[in-house]
């Protein structure tokens, strides 16, 4: 019979228990044991407080849940068991941690992994969370404080000011700097002029130059042209003869009137110094005011070049010979040089033993105002470049069809190539990425040698720009495979401004094509 609560349904009946005795048996209580002999639910029968005999209890119901009296049930659960002891870690010591134990160097990679290696963006903090880091304990502040000032990146002047400050106060700061770069410095979004800025004194050249001096162990420095009213004589003086341990500078687009009068006077002092740098990356791109005798003077001067970046300056055929021989180029950058001739950079790089295993070169040239490589030169220059070449610009060229034979096997090595304003048609383009045909055997049985076996081309960048073959229509056509897999790892194709306007209205063949528009300011 229901007991007419709501939860009677979850109450169930065990046949083990014996049929309900009367009323005067249920308040019989034995005064030994002061337990009840009845089968009630207070809790005090010897028979409903012994296990069953399978040692397993009886699961609650949720009335026994509710009011906290034992009830039978049909189910079985078995013993708890005992819990778990956990030990928590003990606490470590001051540079105990096993972080902390980590040997030097490696500690110094992890906490360099948290540097960003992003260009500025605005005033927001950088490297918020090496300034964290810094407060977590001595050993760990140790490995951040080098990985913060082994790589210097100055954006304004109020924090090359609070970095100058730092060091003049902790000389032992100055001495980890390894990489100083203000290439990114500007004055712009604090609404002062340059006049300004000179007022406040923060960065001149009197202050650069004491950067310069308390950072004995500098190995790379960056400037560019917002500073180049600050890198007067002395400035120049430190950086070429006064730091023994730098190996790359940069000069990016420095071309002031000061600057070049400066520069020229540093360099002129190594006319009559039969004394060798030991720089090994020289950037003078777009220094174009700078006159042709520095390069002569300068280049001379530095057996251990590797990288040399003079784009856009009045480097001539003599400065780039008078290269040691005992340099191993791997960077070269000639583009948009009008003092240079096709034939003078043709020679440097057939005869000269600095130019045998280059990565990058650039060659690219402004055909509206000269054409630095002719069809002569081309045919020189294509079949002598080196297996270790990457990328090749040869933008302006005047490349005929027949150019591409030699075109072909740079394909298998090279990563990058710029073709702009070549004269090819779009079949000669796809020669480059499908084999070609198979010879016909002739008619009176000659034997025909073997074509040699096809080679997949490496490229993932071609610049097609200002090639007229190249238009939608034959992008799109049939006989184009640069779109499709076959022209595989290629990834980027930089086009000139009509095709790129026409592609932009076709987003659904794109799409399908599996191909995206992109712009970066003026190239598509």
């Amino acid at each position: 019979m229901r007991s007419g609560i709501a939860q009677s349904f979850l109450e169930s009946v065990n046949t083990a228990i014996p049929p309900a005795q009367s009323h005067e048996e249920k308040d019989a209580i034995t005064p030994d044991s002061g337990s009840c002999a009845c089968c009630c639910r207070c809790g005090r029968s010897d028979s409903l407080k012994a296990p069953p005999a399978r040692g397993h209890r009886r699961a609650r119901s949720f009335t026994a849940t509710r009011t906290g009296i034992s009830e039978l049930s049909g189910l079985d659960w078995e013993a708890p068991k005992p819990a778990l002891t956990v030990e928590l870690p003990k606490s470590c010591g001051p540079g105990q941690a096993p972080l902390e134990r980590l040997p030097v160097e490696v500690l110094d990679e992890i906490i360099a992994q948290l540097a960003l290696d992003t260009p500025p963006s605005g005033y927001t903090p950088r490297n918020s969370d090496l300034i964290s880091c810094l407060l977590t304990s001595r050993t760990i502040h140790v490995a951040t404080i080098n990985t913060l000032y082994s790589h210097v990146t100055i954006p304004h002047s109020s924090i090359f000011h609070k970095f100058l400050t730092h060091i003049s106060q902790c000389t032992g700061l100055g001495t980890i700097v390894k990489r100083l770069d203000l290439s990114h410095f500007t004055s712009v979004g604090l609404g002062r002029s340059r006049q300004v800025n000179s007022e406040i004194q923060n960065m001149t050249s009197r202050t650069l130059l004491k950067c310069l001096e308390l950072t004995p162990a500098i190995q790379e420095i960056l400037l560019q042209e917002n500073l180049d009213d600050d890198i007067d004589e002395n400035v120049l003086n430190k950086i070429f003869f006064g730091l023994s341990k730098l190996r790359a500078v940069d000069f990016c687009a420095s071309s002031s009137k000061p600057f070049a009068e400066s520069f020229s006077s540093a360099v002129s002092s190594l006319a009559d110094q039969p004394m060798d740098l030991g720089i090994r990356r020289l950037g003078l791109h777009e220094c174009f005011t700078l006159p042709s005798t520095v390069f002569e003077t300068l280049l001379p001067r530095l057996p251990h070049l590797t990288h040399l970046d003079v784009s856009h300056t009045r480097i001539t055929d003599a400065a780039l010979a008078s290269i040691p021989e005992s340099a191993q180029l791997s960077h070269l950058n000639l583009g948009r040089c009008t003092q240079v001739s096709g034939r003078g950079v043709v020679d440097f790089l057939v005869n000269h033993p600095a130019a045998k295993s280059l990565v990058f070169l650039n060659l690219s040239c402004d055909i509206a105002r000269y054409r630095l490589l002719w069809e002569v030169d081309v045919e020189r220059l294509l079949p002598v470049l080196p297996t270790t070449l990457r990328s090749l610009n040869l933008n302006g060229a005047k490349i005929r069809p027949w150019h591409v034979s030699l075109l072909l096997p740079l394909t298998k090595h090279l990563q990058e190539l710029s073709l702009a304003s070549a004269d090819l048609s779009m079949q000669d383009i796809n020669s480059l990425f499908r084999p070609a045909s198979p010879p016909v055997t002739p008619e009176d049985g000659s034997l025909v040698p073997d074509p040699e076996p096809w080679v997949t081309p490496t490229l993932h960048y071609l610049d097609l720009s200002a090639i007229s073959s190249i238009t939608q229509s034959s992008l799109f056509g049939s006989s184009c495979i640069l779109l499709s897999p076959e022209s595989a790892p290629l990834e980027v194709i930089e086009l000139g401004d009509k095709p790129i306007s026409s592609l932009r209205e076709c987003r659904n063949t794109n799409k399908r094509l599996g191909w995206v528009i992109k712009e970066l300011g003026r190239r598509g």
